[in-house]
């Protein structure tokens, strides 16, 4: 663990309080930095959320706009969750800016949570870094999210709501599109993504309470994969553009709303083009060839890919690019997977049952399943499985049962722990 995650662990409580009151307090005690921000993007949405901004980062840069960004969770670092102006935050002043966090929950007479005092330490440090545009990803949720004391955005963006954080959220699809509609105000303009029906109504009525216009993927435009490129058209506009560097089929849905906002903010097709071939995001079908586990892999003659996608909707979207592999050119394919305790485990091997893979499990620094049991929900789902005691044996077990695509997958916390094994991954 780094260091400035182990100093947050140690002085706030790690629980998960859906609240806004502890996080406006919080604020004020330090002058409101989340109204002296750059203008706002605010993403919420289940799966995507982390892609479009950096899709949305990638093609503002190219546009020569200087860009805050604040995500989570972080993979290797926890300095990744705040990017300044084009630029991790330095140790130092994200230490810096956390002291006064601290003085301010402590002023207040409040005891932030973790993802409260780094939204907070976020926006502070945003506030007092120039810069043309700040996105911001909400965290859990929407209504009751901390970053939700954004009042007035520039844009709201929502992608595809499905089923996650059940305990938090609940598993009612119109309830949960309900929360993460939260981030509609009035006034500002909405992108949303791909939705199921209901989750759309909800959004729907959400911003007809707000009075929040909405452009819909689907509806108002729409996007899909041609001659090696992407096609994205309006009803009165066509753009040829190259397709998105992400991997994945679902990332030109993730490039299509992202090309949307694009258009909103009065971005150049150069600057939309040129993003989408730049536009990097770790551990979203990430192609590792270094490293010791790339190194392993690449002796072996094996491709190895790594994805942080950790529910049904991602499950999906897993399966769908190794079946695109597979029928491209069939090699034995293995998954070595850990996930979370909480997380839907048979959905997501619902998902991934028919790709013929050899799962292997394991588990990792955290509150991780444990490996016999996950590897018992993997068999209950008709694949094949066996637990390890590393990423490190599961990877030599497949390559020795003659793997040649393996896939490391179930949650970016295993994920960070993988690129967190060689500097030469560390996402920058």
């Amino acid at each position: 663990m780094d260091p400035i995650s182990e100093r947050l662990r140690a002085r706030h409580p790690q629980r998960i309080d859906l609240s806004l009151d502890r996080m406006k307090a919080l604020c004020a005690a330090l002058g409101d930095p989340q109204h002296r921000l750059p203008p706002v993007i605010h993403v919420a949405g289940t799966n995507g959320k982390g892609s479009t901004v950096a899709l949305i980062r990638a093609i503002a840069e190219a546009a020569g706009l200087s860009v805050h960004a604040y995500t989570s969770p972080h993979l290797v670092r926890f300095n990744e969750r705040i990017r300044l102006a084009g630029r991790l935050i330095e140790d130092e002043a994200l230490s810096a800016v956390l002291d006064r966090i601290e003085t301010a929950a402590s002023d207040c007479g409040g005891e932030a949570t973790v993802f409260e005092s780094t939204t907070a330490a976020a926006f502070l440090a945003m506030s007092e870094t120039p810069a043309d545009l700040a996105i911001i990803e909400v965290g859990l949720g929407g209504v009751l999210d901390a970053t939700n004391v954004i009042e007035r955005p520039l844009l709201s963006v929502i992608t595809p709501v499905d089923y996650d954080h059940a305990e938090f959220l609940g598993t009612d699809l119109a309830m949960i599109a309900s929360e993460k509609a939260g981030v509609l105000k009035a006034g500002a303009p909405a992108v949303i993504g791909r939705q199921r029906e209901e989750a759309m109504k909800a959004i729907e009525r959400r911003a007809t309470d707000v009075r929040a216009r909405l452009t819909v993927l689907g509806v108002d435009f729409d996007a899909w994969a041609e001659r090696g490129g992407l096609a994205f058209q309006t009803a009165d506009l066509f753009m040829d553009l190259p397709a998105p560097a992400l991997a994945g089929a679902h990332q030109i849905d993730n490039a299509a709303v992202a090309v949307a906002a694009a258009l909103e903010l009065d971005l150049p097709e150069a600057a939309i083009a040129e993003g989408l071939k730049d536009v990097r995001w770790p551990a979203r079908l990430q192609r590792i060839t270094a490293g010791p586990y790339g190194e392993a892999a690449r002796a072996a003659d094996a491709e190895l890919w790594l994805d942080g996608g950790h529910n049904p909707h991602a499950g999906r979207a897993l399966a769908a690019f190794l079946a695109d592999r597979q029928a491209r050119a069939p090699r034995p394919l293995a998954l070595i997977c850990g996930t979370l305790a909480n997380k839907d485990q048979g959905g997501f091997f619902e998902a991934l049952k028919d790709t013929g893979a050899t799962v292997f499990t394991v588990g990792f620094d955290g509150a991780a399943a444990e490996p016999g049991a996950l590897a018992a929900v993997a068999r209950g789902h008709g694949l094949g499985a066996t637990p390890a005691g590393s990423v490190s044996d599961a990877l030599d077990m497949a390559l020795r049962f003659g793997a040649g695509r393996v896939a490391i997958c179930g949650s970016l916390y295993l994920a960070g722990e993988v690129l967190g094994a060689s500097r030469e991954t560390w996402p920058t």
